[in-house]
């Protein structure tokens, strides 16, 4: 096995001390000067409704009011996947909150004031908050023009309908499947809207200079993704994607809400209305839950056959996503997700449709795992739930049915090298998988329960990032990159691939945050794919300094260019024990030859990846012969509970969860990863809980009513496990690990949950209440599902 100095360490991460110290600097801390502007925004009080008139009047004679902005200033649309949005609402509002017009003030409060004299007058329409009750023939249409919608070419929306997007996949005869299994069994599970909960809250600054550059500082997942959509939004007003520049400092959580676009392009647009100020728009906390993306809600039918010895032989199912009124993201949620929801099994023979809806809640769209928690949820348990019916062990079902490198995935595609039956092995061995365990406590139960998972990056098949690393006169490095550092301990692995190539020691590198006029390009830091795409750039960038180095002391020293290698910062010789030149000496200013003349300069390099065998090019109505992920990434979970008989309460006695990361770069993140994730995973099935009134108002949009755990509701153990099987084009052969480790948390608390006490809950989140309710009307299945009260 190769020996690493770098790779594979638990160094210190490099934003460590900044952040303890509190000298990370945030958007909000950033000090914009006397001249900075803040906006407030009108939103829709209606779910659905046409706005017939706006009346400005008021609020723009209140002193220190600077502008009133509205719809008619800003006609453009914007989205990622598919146009379908306005910077403000122009002749018609889809969910409650939506912004419909913006108030600049010298401050906050007289933004606040003035906002409540601008009165908008509405015809309200009939709204629709159920994916299902969206589908019927007489459901209202929510986007009337959503056949004209310009999308990328493998979505596929029906105009006259809600439907923005459909996936189908085939893949053998489901039918004949079914016929050739000894059992079936079919049902349907329910996953509610989650919120990200970021500590930081949404906020943009956007700044229109005199020279006609306009700036855009933002707490963001996606610096460049945002500066194409600005300029594509705004080339109408003559913007251009060298006029926009987006700087993105430190970020407080992003979890896939701060990817893409959302309420930064109002801050970009108010901006050129008030040339030579900075103008702030900061969401509140209320804000962030309706304002952003929620996770998108679904309803799941599955259907799954096996033969008696346990061996799948059809599956089925559809999935019906609830997008909200907008889904220029969620759309691609949908389509990933449908790619992949057999979960990480070999099956023959696939039928899978999977439908994106419009409704009139607020606009769902990425979130950590994009997907693929939701649906583990169905399937896990599902197939938890067969393994019991034909008496045959759970982690024997999935050992027996796991996906191996070479096996076709639903799509035809060859899976990749990987350890899923190492995952499920040594998870089943730290839980004790098998042995039944008593509570001392007659009033309470023990169960455990158990699944796989797995995730590919779900991105364009043209994606690519870039890296610039440069020397300085002592020999430290500056990387510069675009990829953001979200507290996964992005920074520091740039370092360690840099480090480990040109043996520069980590307290010597800087790794720069982004800024689109200064670091090279990135795609958005979305779908856990960094470490593999960004690491790939950082190390070809080293590669190219190393050689440009040998290059240079070949010029100097004529030694063969083969014989050269780095070692403790300096270049030594094979051939030459005794050479041995700092790299401090000449990376900048060369080195001088014996003439008096200098050989080399200052030694910079450039490294850039896409994956060029990827392909969206499937037939759309099976879905086979492209090749759109680039890899999968599967792991293990289990999880062993308490349950109060009584009350329903749940206390997680152990957690374990086993991810194949290829290669740890720096094994204490990618433990404090699984640790975090599948917390977070903990957090959706236990405790958070979205309602929303009979008009489709949030009314939980604080954490007081919205609920997530604390340090008193952590499981008591909780064991990371790292397996490692290479992935053949990953730097160091690692790939991406950190959406994945929340996928396994549903399913595994589900599984636990009838084990325990035999009650099987089939929708989201299992609370106490459930169970409670359930054990009193000895109930063996609940499917209870609310989200919108009713009066």
């Amino acid at each position: 096995m190769e020996e690493f100095k770098f790779i594979g360490k638990s160094v210190k991460r490099l934003d460590e001390k900044e952040k303890v110290t509190g000298a990370a600097k945030y958007v909000d801390d950033i000090d914009f000067g006397p001249n900075l502007l803040y906006a407030e925004i009108i939103e829709s009080p209606h779910s659905h409704a046409l706005i017939k008139s706006i009346d400005t009047s008021k609020a723009e004679k209140m002193e220190g009011v600077v502008k009133v902005v509205t719809g008619k200033d800003f006609p453009y649309k914007f989205g990622l996947y598919m146009k379908d949005r306005y910077i403000f609402a122009q002749d018609r509002v889809r969910f409650v909150g939506e912004q419909v017009a913006a108030v600049i003030a010298r401050d906050p409060r007289t933004a606040q004031k003035a906002a409540k004299l601008v009165k908008v007058e509405y015809e309200p329409l009939q709204p629709v908050f159920d994916p299902i009750e969206a589908l019927k023939e007489d459901a209202v249409i929510i986007h009337p023009d959503l056949g004209n919608y310009p999308h990328v070419p493998w979505f596929f929306p029906k105009g006259g309908t809600n439907i923005t997007h459909r996936l189908k996949l085939r893949k053998g005869n489901a039918d004949k499947g079914f016929k050739d299994a000894d059992f079936i069994l079919k049902d349907t599970y329910r996953v509610p809207r989650y919120a990200h909960c970021c500590l930081e809250t949404h906020i943009a600054v956007g700044l229109l200079d005199y020279s006609g550059r306009l700036t855009i500082w933002a707490s963001t997942q996606s610096p460049y993704t945002q500066r194409n959509l600005f300029a594509d939004a705004l080339a109408p007003l003559g913007f251009s994607h060298k006029d926009i520049r987006v700087i993105a400092p430190y970020v407080g959580g992003g979890f896939g809400g701060k990817a893409g676009v959302t309420m930064e392009i109002v801050a970009a647009a108010l901006a050129t209305t008030v040339k030579g100020h900075p103008v702030k728009v900061m969401w509140r906390r209320d804000q962030e839950f309706y304002n952003t993306y929620m996770r998108q809600q679904v309803v799941t039918n599955i259907k799954v056959g096996v033969k008696k010895d346990g061996t799948i032989t059809a599956f089925e199912m559809a999935n019906y996503w609830d997008a909200g009124p907008y889904a220029e993201y969620g759309a691609n949620v949908v389509n990933a997700s449908g790619l992949s929801a057999t979960g990480p099994y070999r099956i023959p023979n696939v039928t899978i449709d999977s439908y994106c809806i419009y409704t009139n809640l607020p606009a769902a769209g990425p979130y950590r795992g994009f997907g693929y928690s939701e649906m583990s949820f169905s399937v896990e348990s599902h197939m938890t739930r067969i393994a019991n019916a034909i008496g045959m062990d759970q982690a024997e079902f999935r050992r027996k049915n796991g996906i191996k490198e070479g096996d076709s995935v639903a799509y035809g595609a060859p899976m990749n090298p990987n350890g899923l039956l190492e995952a499920i092995d040594k998870v089943a061995d730290e839980i004790e998988w098998g042995k039944k365990e008593e509570s001392k406590d007659p009033n309470k139960a023990i169960g455990k329960g158990l699944s796989i998972f797995w995730k590919a990056p779900a991105m364009p098949p043209n994606v690519t990032t870039s890296a610039f690393i440069k020397f300085n006169e002592d020999g430290s490095l500056n990387i510069l990159v675009s990829g953001m550092e979200l507290g996964q301990g992005y920074l520091t692995v740039m370092a360690q691939v840099a480090a480990e190539i040109l043996t520069v020691p980590i307290e010597k590198i800087r790794v720069e945050l982004p800024d689109t006029d200064r670091n090279p390009y990135h795609w958005q830091t979305v779908a856990s794919h960094v470490t593999w795409a960004s690491g790939n750039a950082v190390k070809r960038a080293s590669l190219e300094m190393r050689d440009k180095m040998f290059e240079v002391v070949h010029a100097a020293y004529h030694y063969d260019k083969d014989s050269l290698y780095l070692e403790d910062e300096k270049v030594k010789c094979k051939l030459h024990s005794s050479f041995e030149l700092p790299l401090r000496d000449f990376v900048i200013n060369g080195i001088e030859t014996k003439d008096g003349t200098y050989r080399g300069g200052a030694i910079v390099g450039s490294g850039s990846f896409m994956p060029e065998y990827t392909s969206a090019k499937q037939n759309p109505e099976t879905s086979q012969g492209g090749h759109p992920n680039v890899h999968y990434t599967v792991g293990a979970g289990a999880v062993k509970i308490e349950v109060d008989k009584q009350t329903g309460k749940i206390r997680v006695l152990k957690a374990v969860e086993a991810v194949d990361a290829g290669k740890a770069i720096n094994p204490r993140n990618v433990e404090h990863q699984i640790i975090g994730g599948l917390l977070q995973g903990l957090a959706t099935v236990l405790y958070e809980d979205m309602r929303f009134d009979e008009n489709g108002k949030i009314l939980n949009p604080n954490f007081t009513d919205y609920k997530i755990p604390t340090f008193l509701d952590i499981p008591d153990e909780i064991v990371p496990i790292i397996v490692e099987v290479p992935q053949p084009d990953g730097p160091f052969g690692a790939r991406g690990i950190a959406e994945h480790t929340m996928i396994p948390a549903a399913p595994i608390i589900a599984n636990a949950v009838e084990d325990a006490i035999g009650i099987r809950v089939k929708t989201m989140p299992v609370t106490a209440e459930k169970i409670a309710m359930a054990v009193a009307d000895n109930k063996k299945e609940v499917d209870d599902f609310l989200m919108i009260m009713k009066k």
